[in-house]
């Protein structure tokens, strides 16, 4: 199968088929990782933990972070708060992907940021990068994000991106959770979050490039 009509060699056709094969593939087992994700049981009754709504300093209940009964509420995990002084760059850089996408987002499920961080140093950072699509929200005082996994017992911070359901009775249930701990630190593990380096990927000079943005 040719991709474009200019003259390539036949070495670059037989590699380029060879990647086309191994990107359908790739399509697939993605979609098997989602099917075993969509089929996790909402089984995990959570605490109903107080956070702090940023934008107007009220305590809210995360049962009444959801705006319908049947959507997802997904929660993104920012390094930022206790023993993580200064906000964390690579976050930050994905962030400023959520708060363009959140428009988007919204329409599907509920979203929102949620940092350890004091709220008045939350929303000095987010105002520094314009984040004005995001809700944030400020767990420092609870012990969710320590129940939840993305903080350690020494105040320490994991990025980290979680999902909730509510049930019929109100309870809020855990779904799934994930953390940036790959085995690589490279571009190919940090694409699934990462318009940045998903679009690296494809080139050949950065193919695999580490290094914090900016």
């Amino acid at each position: 199968m040719h991709v474009t009509r200019l003259k390539e060699s036949g070495e670059y056709r037989r590699q380029r088929e060879e990647l086309r094969v191994a990107e359908l593939d790739l399509i697939d087992h993605v979609e098997r990782v989602a099917a075993l994700r969509r089929g996790l049981p909402a089984d995990t009754v959570v605490d109903d933990y107080e956070l702090v709504d940023v934008a107007g300093g009220d305590r809210v209940r995360l049962s009444g972070l959801f705006s319908a009964p049947d959507r997802a509420l997904v929660l993104y995990h920012f390094m930022y708060g206790k023993a993580q002084t200064e906000p964390c760059p690579l976050c930050t850089m994905w962030i400023d992907g959520y708060n363009a996408a959140a428009p988007h987002l919204t329409q599907n499920v509920d979203f929102a940021l949620v940092a350890a961080a004091e709220p008045a140093a939350l929303s000095a950072h987010a105002a520094s990068r314009g984040w004005s699509n995001l809700r944030l929200l400020s767990a420092g005082d609870t012990t969710f994000k320590y129940d939840i996994g993305s903080e350690e017992s020494d105040g320490t911070q994991t990025e980290w991106i979680s999902v909730f359901t509510r049930a019929g009775d109100g309870s809020v249930r855990h779904v799934y959770s994930k953390a940036r701990r790959w085995p690589t630190t490279d571009a190919s593990a940090a694409s699934t979050y990462s318009a940045r380096y998903g679009t690296c990927l494809t080139s050949p000079r950065t193919a695999g490039a580490t290094g914090i943005p900016r």
